[in-house]
């Protein structure tokens, strides 16, 4: 896929796993980015950091610290900036955390998303996408999963406010006009993944010899998407001429907590150690994307297989464990 259009892009939490990726690819074809990003300690700051050392070395990026909760950031950052495109990835993440803290998942999933709805009512943006989560289906019995199914039961206060988010994206895209894509992420995974994520936090306990958490009995199964097929993804939807809409994007090959420890444990080197635990409240059972849409119209075609994208995974632990190891061992 191939980007022609050059755009001004306000990227917020672009210094986080997806972000960052984000960011490698549009300064690449010669966008102007701006990253907002407040680096909060939900994870080390240090890895955000690193995340984005690279893009400093591009004329068209600049960084801005600040919370997308400051509305008069925000409107500042619009004002001083011809921004035709914002990619909203800021967000508190998680389903488990989210439990503990549900008040500040309210703040700055809602909240947060909001002041930047209000703030582009009068700017020159020309599109919005709003980063969402396959969470919002929370335990659909039907599968795959599908825009088009009812998502109001939601089951952790992480499903339920970016269900909210999705529905202040279409009242304002309504009132603004302002061509709107909701992207419903589907467990990415990969270089530079957050380290509370089970992947990454699974290598890392195998190498150190460690148990690994694993809940209930294996079969829980999720729907892990290579992050370089999301960014095709987000690509995608940029370039589409939309005026609303909502794309699942996934891997569309949901794999079982069983299998993703073996092929943990194969590609590592490592016996896994494993730590039984029942599954906590607010899991789904499975995620299981239908990107039917996303392939119809957006060119969407995820290409790395589980295999694939875990050795890909491990070989970036190893160096960044060589280079970083504080950060990382």
């Amino acid at each position: 896929m191939t980007n022609i259009t050059k755009y001004s892009v306000l990227v917020t939490g672009g210094s986080g796993f997806i972000g960052s990726h984000l960011i490698d690819r549009l300064l690449e074809e010669g966008n102007q980015v701006i990253c907002l990003d407040n680096l909060n300690d939900f994870y080390d700051p240090r890895i955000k950091d690193l995340n984005r050392s690279s893009h400093y070395d591009f004329d068209q990026y600049s960084f801005v610290k600040g919370d997308i909760r400051d509305q008069d950031l925000i409107n500042t950052i619009f004002k001083d900036n011809d921004i035709n495109v914002v990619i909203h990835l800021a967000a508190m993440a998680g389903v488990r955390p989210s439990l503990e803290d549900p008040k500040l998942y309210t703040d700055v999933n809602i909240n947060g998303t909001q002041n930047l709805l209000e703030a582009m009512n009068d700017s020159g943006v020309q599109k919005f996408l709003f980063a969402s989560s396959s969470s919002v289906y929370g335990n659909n019995k039907k599968t795959p999963f599908s825009e088009s199914d009812v998502v109001d039961f939601q089951i952790s206060p992480y499903g339920a406010t970016k269900k909210m988010g999705e529905i202040m994206c279409y009242t304002y895209h309504h009132l603004s006009e302002i061509p709107t894509s909701c992207l419903r992420f589907f467990t990415v995974y990969g270089p530079r993944q957050r380290p509370e994520m089970a992947i990454h936090k699974f290598t890392r306990l195998m190498k150190n010899n460690q148990p690994i958490p694993f809940f209930g009995d294996g079969s829980t199964a999720r729907d892990y998407t290579f992050i370089d097929d999301i960014i095709d993804g987000i690509f995608g939807a940029m370039n589409k001429e939309d005026q609303f809409a909502i794309y699942n994007l996934g891997n569309s090959k949901p794999v079982k907590l069983n299998e993703l420890v073996y092929v943990i444990g194969e590609r590592s080197g490592c016996d896994p150690i494993l730590d039984r635990q029942p599954l906590p409240a607010g899991d789904v059972i499975q995620t299981f994307s239908d990107i039917s849409r996303a392939k119809s119209r957006l060119d969407y075609e995820p290409h790395v297989s589980i295999d694939d994208g875990i050795s890909q995974f491990i070989e970036w632990y190893d160096d960044m464990v060589t280079s970083h190891g504080e950060l990382y061992s």
